[in-house]
C-alpha cells in the first residue's frame, strides 16, 4: 500500500513540476524570449526534472526576460527560486527553481552550448495553450 501512496505522490509531484515548467516557459513568451522550448529530464537528469530554454535578442532582452521571470515567479505555485546565476553581459543565465532550471541565452551562446543537443533524448513538453 505503501509503495502505491509513494508513486501517485511521485505523479502528482511530477505533473505539478510539468505545470511549473509551462509557466514559466509562458512567462518568457509574454517577454517575446525565442525559440522556447521545454524539456522533460525526468529519469535523465539528477539535477532537475524540467529545463526551460530560450533566448533573447540583445543584452537588454535578456535582462528583460529575466526581471520578468523574477517578478511574477510568484504567480506560479509552489514555485521556489534557489539561485541565479550568470549575468546578462555573459548571455547566459541560469534561474534556478530546482525541480526546473530556466536557461537564457543569447542566441550566439546557445548554439555554441546546444542544451537541446545534450539533451536531445528528452521529450519536449508542449507548453502553449491550446488557444495560443
Amino acid at each position: 500500500m505503501a509503495e502505491k501512496n509513494d508513486s501517485k505522490i511521485a505523479s502528482a509531484k511530477s505533473h505539478e513540476g510539468a505545470e511549473r515548467a509551462k509557466a514559466l516557459a509562458r512567462l518568457a513568451d509574454e517577454k517575446q524570449a525565442e525559440n522556447i522550448q521545454v524539456l522533460d529530464l525526468r529519469g535523465i537528469s539528477t539535477v532537475t526534472d524540467f529545463i526551460v530554454l530560450c533566448s533573447g535578442t540583445s543584452t537588454p532582452h535578456l535582462k528583460a526576460i529575466r526581471k520578468h521571470l523574477s517578478a511574477h515567479e510568484t504567480e506560479v505555485s509552489g514555485l521556489h527560486r534557489h539561485c541565479v546565476d550568470g549575468s546578462e553581459q555573459s548571455h547566459w543565465l541560469i534561474l534556478d527553481y530546482w525541480e526546473v532550471m530556466v536557461h537564457i541565452f543569447h542566441p550566439e551562446k546557445r548554439e555554441h552550448y546546444a542544451l537541446e543537443d545534450l539533451w536531445g533524448d528528452a521529450p519536449v513538453v508542449e507548453w502553449m495553450s491550446p488557444a495560443s
